[in-house]
């Protein structure tokens, strides 16, 4: 099968977490043998913010350690039937210009055969919902939603039974833990700091507990502002800017133990949704302690998988207790690995993707 996905972009990774499922799941397709095409606008946000962050040099871990993905770049005046000329499926992601996901609408009306389905990874359908229903999506097929609560708002939205819950996962081949243990020491979070929408949360959940702890707190990401960095200051973090997601499993393999501190959207409106640092965090080993978060779909074991906190006192009683205790940071390692390997690997949201199409199918034939 040939598949076409359109993504604001492939190679950067940039502010952009949705990066490391996309990578992952289409070398995944790829390793079965469908001819898969990435398609990434010449211009794009992320892209121009990393170059101006990191150089040429910043795309290299993307070169190195995805050699399989060769993602195509197109202008801005591409005509779009060129852009998925000969393609069976066609995904369009989210974090695309409204016009560009018209028109690929638009081919359909016209005649085109391909599958076509939008995919939504962001919150904005209820923080934004002006932005999401500016997409003309009524000549798609349906909507790949990374959990269900989203998918209930698009069933609202008259979508109903061509709504499809396609979380995000982790992709194994490049996340996993090391292969020779080394030394550990204190406590790493991979986060970018965006619009505020965890400020108050971050330091109750995680700069105020590590320093009560006395554990070092290493930072990486990106947009965190002057008052962003003195909060980190005042609490004795290290920040380190940012890092390529391709390097993640080497951080988190220098470190004890990690946080999880949900955007407030994700803990409140839309529970169930894990940001990909907790896929990413359990695949690399590596001991999970969660602020507030709602595992509304059970898509893991809250307090065998990781541990779960009310408040920042529990935070630091469980960071206490992950320093002295290496058979609780193990028993929480083999837990959360065998979660992953059994229902989280981008290998099981290949097959959850290929269902659909195939549900496709089986609709046309009858």
């Amino acid at each position: 099968m040939r598949i076409v996905y359109l993504t604001h972009s492939l190679r950067s990774c940039w502010n952009h977490g949705n990066a490391h499922f996309l990578r992952g799941v289409l070398r995944e397709l790829i390793a079965r043998g469908h001819d898969v095409q990435a398609l990434e606008p010449q211009e794009n946000w992320s892209l121009s913010n990393l170059l101006a962050d990191a150089g040429d040099d910043g795309l290299t871990p993307f070169r190195t350690l995805y050699p399989d993905l060769s993602p195509v770049t197109y202008a801005p005046d591409t005509p779009v039937d060129e852009l998925v000329d000969g393609a069976d499926l066609v995904i369009v992601h989210e974090w695309n210009e409204p016009a560009l996901v018209a028109e690929v609408g638009r081919l359909r009306a016209r005649g085109a055969r391909f599958r076509l389905l939008f995919h939504d990874t962001h919150h904005r359908a209820v923080s934004a919902p002006e932005e999401m229903q500016a997409f003309d999506l009524s000549r798609y097929d349906g909507v790949l939603a990374f959990g269900e609560t989203l998918a209930e708002v698009y069933r609202g939205w008259g979508w109903r039974d061509r709504v499809w819950v396609w979380h995000e996962a982790a992709d194994t081949r490049l996340f996993h833990p090391p292969e020779v243990e080394g030394e550990r020491d204190g406590l790493v979070w991979i986060g970018n700091w965006g619009d505020g929408e965890r400020t108050a949360e971050l330091e109750r959940f995680l700069f105020a507990p590590a320093a009560a702890v006395g554990l070092p707190l290493d930072i990486y990401g990106v947009r965190y502002p002057d008052e962003a960095l003195a909060m980190l200051e005042r609490h004795g973090a290290r920040y380190h800017g940012w890092a390529p997601n391709a390097s993640a499993p080497g951080i988190f393999a220098r470190h004890l133990a990690t946080v999880h501190v949900p955007r407030r959207y994700y803990a409140t409106i839309l529970p169930g949704i894990p940001t990909i640092r907790v896929f990413e965090a359990l695949a690399c080993g590596i001991p999970l302690v969660s602020a507030p978060w709602d595992d509304a779909e059970h898509l893991f074991r809250p307090g065998q998988d990781y541990l779960t906190a009310a408040d920042g006192d529990a935070i630091t009683a469980h960071l206490t207790a992950l320093r002295g205790d290496a058979e609780l940071r193990a028993s929480l390692v083999r837990s959360g690995l065998e979660t992953i390997r059994a229902r989280h690997t981008c290998a099981h949201r290949a097959d959850e993707l290929l269902t659909v199409v195939a549900a496709f199918d089986r609709k046309e034939a009858a």
